[in-house]
């Protein structure tokens, strides 16, 4: 027997799901300080933002109730996130782009890490390819445009910049990994797929303006 034991997708998929609550909740927090929200308002879009994909996907799917009222886990890191980034993101300087650089580049981690999440959701309620896709989809965009919205701004799914694209895109491509690579490494290939094509359109757009 292997004394390393590798762990299970559905622990993986558990991994993933409390880091990319992380993520997102540190995203919404900074878009919270560079708002002028409050310790509150900025912990309050955190939390929205970190569950409101995942909450969307379980309402479609009829898994109720929804994940983060089954497990206090992931209120449990977007509360105390969105609280030490508010603080954190404080200190950095206002003015230079700094907080929204950093913003977009946890935005997409968290768009990725979501999309997955989505996807394997799908794939265990036995939808289609088409379906699957879309409900990825949908939990990786949901939180970024309630963040979006309650930050009066146009939802950056809106804008030319291939937000929802990549994450179809990354959605599909880990679908049909799938069928050629064991779950694990499929995960990784779409995770580094949509992170690295957002990466590059962030970077782009950046150093246009």
């Amino acid at each position: 027997m292997s004394l390393l034991t590798l762990p299970s997708l559905d622990s993986i998929l558990i991994i993933l799901t409390v880091i990319a609550t992380a993520v997102m909740a540190a995203s919404a927090a900074l878009q919270g300080v560079r708002q002028g929200f409050d310790p509150f308002g900025t912990t309050v879009l955190a939390v929205v933002t970190a569950v409101g994909g995942g909450t969307f996907r379980d309402m479609l799917v009829g898994s109720t109730p929804v994940f983060w009222l089954n497990d206090m886990t992931y209120l449990s890191v977007a509360i105390p996130i969105g609280l030490l980034t508010y603080f954190l993101g404080s200190k950095l300087e206002a003015g230079g782009g700094h907080r929204l650089t950093i913003l977009l580049y946890l935005d997409a981690i968290g768009l990725a890490l979501f999309t997955l999440v989505g996807v394997e959701v799908a794939l265990a309620h036995e939808l289609s390819f088409l379906p699957a896709v879309i409900l990825g989809c949908t939990t990786g965009v949901v939180g970024g445009m309630l963040r979006d919205l309650l930050c009066g701004q146009q939802p950056v799914i809106l804008k030319q910049d291939l937000y929802a694209t990549i994450s179809l895109l990354g959605g599909g491509v880990f679908i049909i990994a799938l069928n050629y690579t064991p779950p694990e490494l499929s995960l990784t290939i779409a995770f580094l797929f949509m992170v690295i094509f957002r990466f590059i359109v962030i970077f782009q757009k950046r150093k246009a303006t």
